[in-house]
């Protein structure tokens, strides 16, 4: 079994589990008992001086690196070079989609107006209105999560780059203003930790296994490098929420995220590449909604079964 799936089975039962006390944040496993709402049990009160529309926009941007990147990892389901890690990127994918649909929840929460509007009668509730009912350009995910999956190199690679830079940010959400995301916070750096550790080991792995798996998990680390910077980029929402003290400019933990990137690197006895940041177009880069090709192929895919039957009950 792996480190993982033991943490997801440390209780005597399942129901051991949901009623535990943990007595702080970090204990909320799913905010509450009910499916129906994902906040529940959370205070979703507006701190005092945040700007709905802000928060909003600040959360479809985290909650949108969570779902796409969660849905690229779905695609490796029954690919992955043995069943332990084909049932590790599988659990690391839900880790994800649990965080989108609590990011998305909180969005619609902060700015009903983000929502789309269905068909009178549509069942599906916010959070899958926002994932299945957006076209590419309303979604504020960054560049690097939503690129075409490459091979088992290019899956460690994109992913030690993105929980690297999502690790450093949780950690400092978790002691912002707003309940919803410092909850998010707490309990999504236990899952992160675990997301980052496990492909820095890949990482070493690859890059000190054989020739070929070398080649491999260099070529992947100069198709990504140039589009990690955009992670750490300052976007005005985030400045104005971190300002506010309820969000985290991701600008702020760079230093740290350039750190631990050096430290895998050095332990695989590779150099980040000498490869120009990705720029973006007219300035505006994923959280603006400037997407790649990409983005619209997988949404396409994703989204079909969801806009076919609006009115469906899942």
């Amino acid at each position: 079994m792996s480190q993982h799936a033991s943490q997801h089975t440390s209780h005597e039962s399942v129901y051991d589990g949901l009623v535990e006390d943990h007595g702080d944040v970090s204990g909320q496993w799913a905010f509450g008992t009910s499916f129906e709402d994902p906040l529940a049990g959370v205070d979703t009160t507006m701190p005092e001086g945040v700007d709905g529309a802000d928060l909003a926009a600040y959360c479809l941007g985290l909650g949108d690196d969570a779902l796409v990147l969660s849905h690229r990892l779905s695609q490796w389901c029954s690919r992955a070079p043995d069943l332990e890690d084909d049932i590790a990127v599988a659990n690391i994918a839900l880790d994800l989609l649990g965080q989108a649909r609590l990011l998305l929840a909180r969005a619609a929460a902060a700015d009903p107006a983000v929502v789309p509007v269905l068909a009178e009668g549509s069942p599906a509730p916010d959070e899958d209105r926002l994932a299945f009912f957006r076209e590419a350009g309303e979604l504020r995910c960054t560049r690097l999560v939503e690129l075409e999956h490459g091979d088992f190199a290019h899956l460690v690679v994109r992913l030690l780059l993105f929980s690297t830079a999502r690790l450093a940010l949780l950690h400092r959400l978790a002691g912002t203003r707003d309940p919803v995301l410092a909850a998010i916070g707490a309990k999504g750096a236990t899952e992160v930790t675990y997301h980052r550790d496990y492909a820095a080991r890949w990482v070493v792995t690859l890059a000190r296994g054989t020739e070929e798996s070398r080649r491999r998990l260099l070529a992947a680390l100069d198709e990504l490098a140039p589009w990690h910077p955009e992670q750490l980029d300052a976007h005005p929402v985030a400045t104005r929420l971190a300002q506010a003290g309820a969000g985290v400019d991701p600008a702020a933990t760079a230093e740290e995220v350039e750190g631990v990137l050096a430290q895998v690197l050095a332990e695989a006895r590779c150099s980040w590449p000498d490869v120009a940041p990705r720029a973006g177009v007219r300035g505006r880069t994923g959280r603006d909604g400037m997407h790649t090709e990409a983005l619209g192929r997988m949404l396409a895919e994703m989204q079909v079964v969801a806009r076919a039957h609006p009115l469906g009950r899942w």
